[in-house]
C-alpha cells in the first residue's frame, strides 16, 4: 500500500464511513455466526453524521488515495471512550486499526485523559489481542441483552424521568460508584429525555441514560438497576450491556423474556476503579 494519511473526518464522509461501518462490523459478525451491530450502511451513515457534528468527539480517517476507515475519540468527560473502529474489508489486517487506535491513544494522552476505554466483540479475538498490546486491560466480561421491554416491579422503587434538576445527584452517584464523573453525558442525556432515574426514600438511587447500546446505568444496588431495566422503557439498538458476573440482574432479565445476544468485553487503558454498587456500560465504556 502505499503511505496512509490522516486527518478529520468531514461530513461528506459520512455515507462511504458509514459502508464501511456497515461492511466491517456485518463481515465480522457474519464470519462468527452474530448478529449484526448496525442494519444497513444507511444506519451506519446516519451515525457518522451524529458523530462528526458533535464537537466534543474527535474523528480519525485514514486514506490513500480513498478512505479505508476511521475511528472516534469520544471527549465529553474526564475518561475517553473509543468507537467505532472500523477498516474497509478489502485492506484489513495491514495495520492500519493499529494505527488509527495509536493515533486516538496519543490524543487521549495529549488532552490530560486519565483513563481510556472501549468495549469489544468477545468473539473477535485478534481485536482482543490488539487493544492489550496497546495497553488495555480487560476489566468486565458483558452480554448484550435485547429483547421486548420487561414489566418489572420493585418495591419500594420507582422510576420516572431524569430532570434537569436531577443532573448533580446523578453524577454524584456516578463518581461514588466508578470514581469518575460523566456529568456532561448525564446532562445531555436529561436534555434529550431519553434519561430515567429509581427513586427509594424520596432519593436518586439510580440512572440510566438511555436503555440501549450508547446508554449507560448506574445504581446504588442491583434492586435500583433491576427497577429501571423493568420500566418498560425502549430497548435501544442492538441491545444493553450488562456486566455478565451481575447473576442476580442477568437472571432476573432472563426471566422476564430477555435473551442474551452476544459476549463482549470492557476494557481500560488508565485508571479504573472496581465499581462500587451496580451497573451498565455504554458500548463506550
Amino acid at each position: 500500500m502505499t503511505e496512509i494519511n490522516f486527518r478529520s473526518a468531514r461530513q461528506d464522509d459520512a455515507e462511504i464511513l458509514g459502508k464501511i461501518v456497515f461492511d466491517a462490523f456485518n463481515k465480522i459478525s457474519k464470519d462468527h455466526n452474530f448478529p449484526p451491530d448496525f442494519p444497513s450502511p444507511l444506519a451506519g451513515a446516519e451515525l457518522m453524521r451524529m458523530m462528526i457534528s458533535r464537537s466534543h468527539i474527535y474523528s480519525v480517517v485514514a486514506e490513500n488515495g480513498r478512505i479505508l476507515g476511521s475511528n472516534f475519540l469520544w471527549e465529553g468527560d474526564e475518561v475517553a471512550g473509543v468507537g467505532p473502529i472500523t477498516v474497509d474489508p478489502e485492506v484489513q489486517d495491514r495495520s492500519i486499526g493499529r494505527m488509527m487506535m495509536e493515533e486516538v491513544i496519543r490524543r487521549a494522552d495529549n488532552r490530560g485523559k486519565i483513563s481510556v476505554r472501549l468495549v469489544q466483540a468477545a468473539y473477535h479475538n485478534r481485536s482482543l489481542a490488539l487493544y492489550t498490546k496497546l495497553g488495555f486491560d480487560t476489566v468486565e466480561p458483558l452480554s448484550c441483552i435485547a429483547g421486548p421491554p420487561p414489566q418489572i416491579r420493585i418495591d419500594g422503587r420507582s422510576v420516572r424521568t431524569m430532570r434537569g434538576s436531577d443532573v448533580d445527584a446523578a453524577s454524584k452517584l456516578c463518581i461514588a460508584v466508578h470514581g469518575i464523573s460523566r456529568k456532561n453525558e448525564i446532562a445531555e442525556a436529561a436534555l434529550t429525555g431519553s434519561a430515567k432515574v429509581v427513586e427509594a426514600d424520596g432519593r436518586i438511587t439510580g440512572y440510566f441514560t438511555q436503555l440501549g447500546f450508547f446508554g449507560h446505568a448506574v445504581a446504588e444496588t442491583d434492586d435500583d438497576l433491576i427497577a429501571l431495566i423493568g420500566s418498560g422503557e425502549e430497548i435501544h439498538g442492538t441491545g444493553f450491556l450488562l456486566p455478565t458476573r451481575n447473576a442476580k440482574v442477568l437472571r432476573a432479565c432472563l426471566e422476564n423474556g430477555l435473551r442474551i445476544v452476544q459476549p463482549l468485553t470492557l476494557m481500560s487503558r488508565g485508571f479504573y476503579s472496581e465499581p462500587r454498587g451496580a451497573f451498565m456500560p455504554s458500548i463506550l465504556y
